[in-house]
C-alpha cells in the first residue's frame, strides 16, 4: 500500500508543475568592479600609510588648522580615509587636534 501511494503523489505534483505558467528567468545583474572597488576601503599598513601621506601634505599645504571635511576636499580622498590618516598621524605625534580642525603639531 505504502507504495501505491507514494506513486499516487508523484503523480499528483508534476499535474500541478505542468498547470503553471513558465515563469521568465532574470538576467543577470551586470557586475559592478569598478564602482564596488572604487568605494571600497582597504585598510592595511600600506594603504593606511599613504592616507597619513595625503593628510599632512594637505595640511602642510594649508599651513593651518582645517576640518575634516577641508582636508578630505584638498587631499581628495574620502573622510573614512582621512580619519585613517589622523589616526596614523596622530599615533606618531605629528598633528594634533585643536577647535575641532586638525593642524600640524
Amino acid at each position: 500500500m505504502a507504495e501505491k501511494k507514494a506513486t499516487t503523489k508523484k503523480a499528483a505534483v508534476k499535474e500541478t508543475a505542468e498547470k503553471k505558467a513558465p515563469v521568465a528567468k532574470k538576467a543577470a545583474a551586470p557586475k559592478k568592479t569598478t564602482a564596488a572597488k572604487k568605494n571600497e576601503l582597504v585598510v592595511n599598513a600600506e594603504t593606511v600609510g599613504f592616507k597619513a601621506g595625503d593628510v599632512y601634505q594637505a595640511l602642510a599645504a594649508a599651513e593651518k588648522a582645517l576640518t575634516i571635511a577641508e582636508i578630505a576636499k584638498a587631499a581628495k580622498i574620502s573622510a573614512e580615509e582621512v580619519y585613517l590618516g589622523i589616526g596614523w598621524l596622530m599615533k606618531e605625534g605629528k598633528v594634533k587636534g585643536e577647535n575641532n580642525a586638525i593642524v600640524l603639531a
